[in-house]
């Protein structure tokens, strides 16, 4: 498959299951920086390969077969971030400008390699967790958002979500990563 056709699955993907929970084409086109009518055309060529479910006005919704690509390519992506983070310790927005380019490139068998070098982790560096070879993702979501949590309490950072340069440059600057403890003084609420 192109590049093109694997970021528009993974795109839905992602907006589904923990960016903005709308995948209407005109919000995939938003993400991935294309018309609106680029992205429906790309939805309908894609219902016609089985990929995805295309009604006019309605959220897309990945076909089996869809959401199994597209977990494929979130598992190189996450392998391969894992791998940079170890390897030459580059920066969390680094790893993921990298990954992006990788991920297609990436056969199955390398991945795999990937993985068993690396003990087959279960999260990447920003806390996402990497599906199995099978496309599965086995860990458990426990987390609490930070707007969430409750003032006073000590947390494990679990998850740094973000495709912002300034917010990882952030988090190293004030030495939060994945795995920490951060400890909750003050939790401001807006009204």
């Amino acid at each position: 498959m192109s590049v093109a056709i694997e970021n528009f699955v993974k795109a839905i993907y992602n907006n589904n299951s923990h960016d903005a929970k709308d995948t209407k084409p005109g919000n995939i086109a938003k993400k991935l920086g294309i018309s609106n009518a680029a992205a429906t055309d790309m939805a309908k060529k894609l219902a016609v390969k089985d990929l995805l479910h295309y009604q006019k006005y309605q959220e897309l919704q990945l076909t089996d077969k869809g959401r199994k690509m597209a977990m494929n390519i979130v598992r190189k992506h996450r392998l391969w971030e894992a791998f940079l983070f170890k390897m030459f310790d580059m920066s969390l927005h680094d790893i993921h400008r990298e990954a992006e380019l990788l991920e297609h490139q990436t056969s199955d068998l390398l991945a795999d390699k990937i993985s068993a070098y690396l003990g087959h982790p279960k999260f990447d560096p920003h806390g996402d967790p990497i599906p199995n070879a099978e496309g599965e993702i086995t860990t458990k979501d426990t987390s609490v958002s930070l707007s969430n949590a409750i003032e006073g309490k000590t947390y494990i950072i679990s998850r740094l979500m973000s495709d912002d340069k300034e917010f990882f440059e952030f988090c190293a600057h004030h030495k939060l990563k994945y795995g920490h403890e951060v400890k909750i003084s003050k939790q401001f609420k807006k009204k």
